[in-house]
C-alpha cells in the first residue's frame, strides 16, 4: 500500500458510484492512502462508508449539490445514464482531472463491439470528457469478474450453471483492480490524456471459470451447454433486452477460437500483478453459498 508522506502530496478526490464495487474499493483505497475523499451519492443514510468520508448526498443525473466541486483534485466517473451533464459541470467548475470508467467495447477492436450497447453508452461519456475542456483519463475494463455473480443462485440451489460456449475463453478482471488503477491515476501525475485497457491476469473457458467458483466454495459444481437460441429464450423469460443478449452471445461465440488477449495494465499502474480469478472467487465465497 503506498501511503501518503505529508499533506501537501494528498488529493481531494470526488467519487461518483462510491457504493458501487468499485467504488467501495476506491474509497477504502484512497482512503488507506490518505487522502480526502468526498463521495456523491442517493442515499448517504445507507452508504456505510469510512468515517473519514465527506458523504455528500446527491445524483449525477439531477441538480448537484452546491459546493461538490469545491477544492477537488479529481474525480471519479461513474458511467451511469445521463453523467455526461456531470462531466460538463465539473469541467465548468474548474476540477482539473477527470478519470472515467469505460469498458474495453469503447475501443472498438472487434467488429462485435460496433453498435452494441456497451460501446454506444461508454462511448458518449468518454467523448464528453474528451470535449470537456479538462484533463482527462479513461479506464477501460474488459469483462469484470462480478458478471459472475449472475451464477450465483444456479450454483447455490443446483449446483451448476446452464449457457452456450462453454470453451470460449475470457480475462475477468477483479472490482479492486480497476479500483487500484483508479486510485493510482486520480492521484498521481502522468497520466492525462491516456486510455487504459484493462483485464485480469489470465484468459479462462467459461466451464474452467465455474470449476474455480466451485475450487473456492468447496464444490464441484457442473456446467451444462446449452444452445445459444435457449439462451436467449431464457433471457427474453426474465425481460433481458436483446440487444445485451446479442452483445454477450457475440462475445462468447468470438471468444471461443479468439480468447480475450491478456493486458498488463494492472501490474504496470499498480506495482502488483492482477488478481486472478481464484482470487476473486475465494473473496466472494459468501456470494455463492
Amino acid at each position: 500500500m503506498n501511503s501518503t508522506s505529508n499533506d501537501q502530496q494528498s488529493k481531494t478526490v470526488l467519487v461518483t458510484g462510491a457504493t458501487g464495487s468499485v467504488g467501495r474499493h476506491l474509497v477504502d483505497q484512497l482512503v488507506a492512502d490518505g487522502h480526502r475523499v468526498r463521495a456523491l451519492t442517493r442515499s448517504p443514510e445507507t452508504a456505510d462508508l469510512p468515517d473519514a468520508v465527506e458523504v455528500v448526498a446527491g445524483d449525477v443525473t439531477a441538480d448537484l449539490p452546491t459546493g461538490i466541486f469545491d477544492g477537488v483534485d479529481a474525480a471519479f466517473v461513474f458511467p451511469a445514464d445521463g453523467v455526461t451533464a456531470f462531466v460538463k459541470s465539473a469541467a465548468a467548475a474548474g476540477v482539473p482531472h477527470l478519470v472515467v470508467l469505460s469498458s474495453l467495447a469503447a475501443a472498438m477492436e472487434h467488429e462485435r463491439d460496433r453498435g452494441s450497447a456497451s460501446q454506444l453508452h461508454h462511448s458518449r461519456i468518454e467523448d464528453a470528457a474528451r470535449e470537456s475542456g479538462t484533463a482527462w483519463t479513461i479506464l477501460r475494463p474488459g469483462t469484470f469478474a462480478n458478471n459472475l455473480l449472475s451464477w450465483s443462485q444456479p450454483i447455490t440451489y443446483r449446483g451448476g450453471v446452464t449457457g452456450p460456449y462453454p470453451t470460449a475463453a475470457q480475462a475477468p478482471i477483479h472490482e479492486a483492480d480497476v479500483a487500484a488503477v483508479a486510485a493510482v491515476v486520480l492521484t498521481s501525475p502522468g497520466h492525462e490524456s491516456k486510455t487504459y485497457a484493462m483485464t485480469g491476469p489470465e484468459s479462462i473457458t467459461r466451464a474452467a471459470q465455474v470449476a474455480t467458483i466451485g475450487a473456492a466454495i468447496g464444490r464441484e459444481l457442473t456446467f451444462t451447454e446449452n444452445t445459444p437460441e435457449e439462451f436467449r429464450a431464457e433471457m427474453n423469460q426474465y425481460g433481458v433486452d436483446d440487444g445485451i443478449v446479442n452483445m454477450l452471445l457475440d462475445y462468447w461465440s468470438d471468444t471461443v477460437h479468439t480468447p480475450d488477449v491478456v493486458r498488463p495494465t494492472v501490474e504496470n499502474v499498480t506495482g502488483r500483478p492482477a488478481r486472478t480469478l481464484a482470487q476473486w472467487a475465494i473473496d466472494h465465497t459468501a456470494d455463492f453459498s
